[in-house]
């Protein structure tokens, strides 16, 4: 074989390999937006069911621990009250910026929840809405995963870009996040900083044992 051939055979080998590392995102992401979205309409059937019932100081509890038996017997781990409880301040936190839609089975929902669930849980600790907002727009445009999220985080990003913008500025944060070029490495230069943004591959993230 000579070499023209050994190229083209490369070519036509890394066009497969290309095309189902695409698939296997793709299923991935489909798989982590499904359980998401699914995690949100359990927080808003659990909130709904204790307004329900507001006028008993503990029934919340009591129906949390009773979901959380229930579901941990049919579908294995996952469902712990803390993880119930994790569900439903999911819900009240991006309740209200979601535009969240049941249609057919036909068709796709409809949702600006594009990242994991282990991405949401880091975010909800972030007690700022506008930092918050930036962190998720950051994540979702650049792909980050989350460990690219924690150490973003970490370097308080953010709160540095922060410093040298007005109100109008910091909602524009919150609300496009930082532009940023694509590329395998773009830097974005502060006045005695350098911020390093690069592309990751989305990893699966570990799911609960009823997805199977």
């Amino acid at each position: 074989m000579n070499k023209t051939e050994q190229n083209i055979q490369t070519d036509f080998y890394n066009k497969v390999v290309d095309l189902l590392n695409e698939a296997r995102k793709s299923v991935v992401q489909t798989v982590n937006i499904k359980m998401v979205y699914t995690y949100f309409e359990i927080g808003r059937i659990i909130l709904e069911e204790e307004q329900n019932g507001k006028e008993r100081a503990k029934y919340g509890k009591q129906i949390l621990k009773e979901l959380s038996n229930k579901l941990s017997s049919e579908f294995g781990k996952g469902f712990s009250v803390t993880n119930l409880q994790q569900m439903k301040s999911f819900y009240i936190i991006y309740g209200k910026q979601q535009t969240l839609s049941v249609k057919s089975e036909n068709q796709q929902e409809k949702s600006d929840l594009k990242l994991s669930w282990s991405h949401y849980l880091f975010l909800m600790r972030i007690d700022n809405i506008e930092e918050r907002k930036f962190y998720e727009i950051e994540a979702i445009n650049n792909d980050w995963s989350l460990r690219e999220l924690r150490r973003q985080y970490d370097t308080s990003l953010y709160k540095r870009l922060a410093l040298r913008r007005d109100k109008k500025g910091i909602k524009e944060l919150s609300e496009k996040g930082q532009i940023i070029e694509k590329g395998k490495k773009t830097e974005v230069k502060d006045k005695n900083e350098t911020y390093h943004f690069r592309q990751f591959s989305p990893k699966p993230d570990s799911t609960n044992s009823f997805i199977k």
